[in-house]
């Protein structure tokens, strides 16, 4: 099966289209050679296969590939139509309306129905997949179906992974090497009182002993690596809006493992009495009535630390003579919500990390990066001595754009001739680097 869409719509018009017939088919007969197949190799645009009129409409049905999309089509068709109508007959196009809208799509898997707007049915067929949209002319000029398709697509190429949201290959790894030490390091850690563990799940309490591990760790990693590679210290926000997670891509797909933050609806004592009184008798909090006080989730704690930069150079103009701009976060904790995955302080819900970024050219954007893998290596191996591995490791959907992604929608322009981009690489609870 190859990807197909076919819609029914029509063109509602101010008057009895009837007598501008012979300029509607002439129309739509030049536009099946023309308007329809601009952008497409041959005999891969779009098609209006049926049509007629009616007392205030124009009906139409038009197929498509990949090339040359129906929804696409049809906007094209709107302006030239209402062009053609209104000059000589006066006639004006009110808007497009749709009647129905399929598309076919290859699939080796079946997938469960998705549960979002605009999806009337969905089916699973032999090779592939029928769906039915409800929209309408704004949705299409939003690319809604686009978006739609696109996620159906991620979704029919995680299932040729098994739906792994991540995937990861081997590069290079040291030499194995003799280690001295067999226990688990967080049992051994706590049993001398090292650390404990914190109220909420995935957190520890680090004791003076462990917190100057970590202060060795950070001095090496500012000696050796954020110094004399120039980078700057900032300070990012750890509460980070939907808007932020908007623009660095996030928002696609990070919801399983954000923790919520939900402001209170007012800051009235008088509002929140109850809630207060009920623990002075009960000594419990009530959860469930602080539920129905709160508002909706503005956003949540960082997720990962580099997001909030983007807000930082937002609109901002980067001259050529100040990229590459590179700099380092150590401010504070991320959190993420490692269902199942938690694991003493190797895994944890609560990070403590330096997050590095920096900004250029693509190519200045790679140079960064070989530098810091360099004094990565550099560190690892004439300093810490231990036996690490590098690895390619590919997101899942929803963290694909990410913070390595162009900076168009952020940047309101550049001196620069070439692409500006943003990449991020991190520490986490030392020398863990991912980049």
């Amino acid at each position: 099966m190859e990807l197909q869409f076919n819609l029914k719509a029509y063109f509602k018009t101010s008057a009895d289209p009837t007598p501008a017939r012979e300029a509607v088919a002439a129309l739509f007969e030049e536009a099946n050679n023309t308007l329809l197949t601009k952008g497409a190799p041959e005999g891969q645009g779009a098609k209006i296969t049926e049509w007629k009129l009616g007392e205030d409409r124009i009906e139409l049905t038009l197929e498509s590939g990949r090339y040359v999309r129906a929804h696409d089509a049809i906007l094209r068709l709107k302006k030239v139509l209402a062009e053609a109508l209104g000059k000589k007959y006066k006639i004006g196009i009110r808007g497009v309306e749709v009647e129905s809208f399929t598309i076919k799509l290859p699939a080796e898997h079946e997938l469960k129905a998705l549960k979002v707007p605009y999806i009337k049915s969905m089916e699973n067929v032999d090779g592939g997949i029928i769906l039915e949209l409800e929209v309408g002319e704004a949705e299409m000029k939003n690319r809604v179906p686009d978006r739609i398709l696109t996620l159906l697509e991620e979704k029919i190429e995680a299932t040729k992974y098994g739906a792994k949201a991540e995937h990861w290959n081997l590069l290079w790894q040291r030499e194995p090497m003799e280690h001295p030490f067999k226990e688990d390091p967080t049992q051994a850690m706590m049993k001398e009182g090292w650390l404990k563990r914190g109220a909420s799940r995935g957190q520890w309490i680090h004791g003076p002993q462990s917190t100057r591990l970590f202060r060795a760790f950070e001095k090496i990693v500012f000696d050796e690596l954020l110094e004399p590679l120039e980078y700057r210290e900032m300070i990012f926000p750890k509460l980070v809006t939907w808007e932020v997670w908007m623009k660095s891509g996030h928002a696609k797909g990070v919801y399983p493992e954000i923790y919520y933050v939900c402001p209170p609806k007012t800051r009235d004592p008088e509002y929140w009495e109850e809630v207060a009184d009920y623990y002075k008798v009960t000594h419990e909090v009530p959860t469930k009535l602080i539920k129905e006080k709160i508002g909706e989730p503005i956003g949540g704690m960082a997720y990962a630390q580099c997001p909030p930069f983007w807000m930082y150079v937002t609109g901002e103009t980067l001259p050529n003579e100040e990229i590459p701009i590179k700099v380092f976060d150590r401010s504070g904790t991320s959190h993420r919500y490692e269902s199942g995955g938690i694991h003493g302080i190797e895994r944890v819900d609560e990070f403590h990390r330096i997050e590095i970024v920096w900004i250029g050219t693509k190519e200045e954007v790679v140079k960064c990066a070989d530098e810091l893998h360099e004094r990565y290596m550099h560190i690892f191996n004439d300093i810490l001595d231990i036996e690490w591995r590098k690895a390619r490791v590919t997101p899942g959907s929803w963290h694909r754009k990410g913070c390595s992604g162009l900076l168009k929608e952020t940047l309101s322009g550049q001196l620069t001739t070439k692409p500006v981009c943003l990449t991020a690489g991190r520490t986490a609870n030392g020398l863990n680097s991912r980049t």
